[in-house]
């Protein structure tokens, strides 16, 4: 027997030994298994360099504005939504979701501080989180890029230059409030600014206003999205968004272990 397939037998040995899956014996294997009927997860089909998965909402593909409203002074040039007088919103009304967006700062860049390249994409109409030309622009920490405004910084600042296009991934849950309008639970948001990760399952404050401090009012369950005019000529593409209800699964049965012989014994 050679050294290499004694050291092969002993492994298959020791293996067995330890009760190793599909190795040996399988009569003392004992599995958990939670009693929870699961619904079957739906098929998407993800998205191609940004693009949207099967089943996204699209809600600016570059040809038109049909899904927004509010504002006739925003325009579409070359494939992007460019600002204008007032704020836009959606006319379909979301809660928890997934967001993508695609932002780009006028050039030559002009201004400094907030007054350079300055938006915002407000969740529910309410909650926003900054757009600002932050490339080499400095304002205070929680009003930059990536910003939840007034409440907390990014963890860095990923911003590309003026000119090029920034990109929002958004996760969004959405707060919960009682019968009575007193607050459940509060709203989450993880983003990432350019593929890196800036909002890290932070749990809003309340609103995100400029002269006071933040605050919950009950509101629907669902709302629109809102993209902020500040007086710079953004830019905006590529814009769809998925609904994210729960996964849905139904308690048929207690927690249960079960031995290889099919002897189960509940779990206390």
């Amino acid at each position: 027997m050679t050294r290499c397939f004694r050291w092969f037998a002993l492994g298959i040995l020791t293996a067995a030994a330890l009760g190793a899956p599909g190795v040996g014996s399988t009569a003392s294997a004992q599995e958990f298994l939670n009693g929870i009927e699961w619904k079957e997860p739906a098929v998407v089909r993800p998205g191609e360099n940004g693009g949207p998965p099967s089943d996204a909402v699209v809600l600016f593909d570059g040809k038109d504005l049909s899904a927004w409203e509010g504002s006739t002074q925003w325009k579409v040039v070359e494939g992007a939504m460019v600002s204008g007088k007032g704020d836009l919103r959606t006319k379909a009304a979301f809660g928890d979701c997934q967001l993508h967006i695609e932002w780009a700062a006028p050039t030559p860049a002009t201004g400094n501080g907030q007054g350079r390249g300055n938006s915002g994409v407000f969740l529910m109409n309410t909650y926003e989180i900054q757009v600002l030309d932050s490339f080499e622009n400095k304002t205070y920490f929680d009003g930059q890029a990536g910003a939840i405004y007034k409440q907390t910084p990014p963890a860095v600042n990923a911003t590309r230059p003026p000119g090029t296009w920034n990109v929002y991934d958004i996760i969004w849950t959405a707060p919960r409030f009682a019968a009575d309008g007193s607050l459940k639970s509060p709203a989450y948001i993880t983003a990432l600014h350019n593929g890196v990760l800036i909002l890290n399952h932070f749990a809003l404050k309340g609103d995100t206003p400029f002269n006071r401090p933040p605050q919950y009012k009950a509101h629907p369950d669902r709302l629109p999205i809102r993209l902020q005019d500040h007086g710079n000529p953004m830019r905006f593409r590529n814009i769809w968004i998925r609904e994210t209800p729960p996964v849905e699964g139904k308690q048929v049965r207690e927690p249960f272990l079960r031995d290889g012989k099919g002897v189960e014994t509940p779990v206390k």
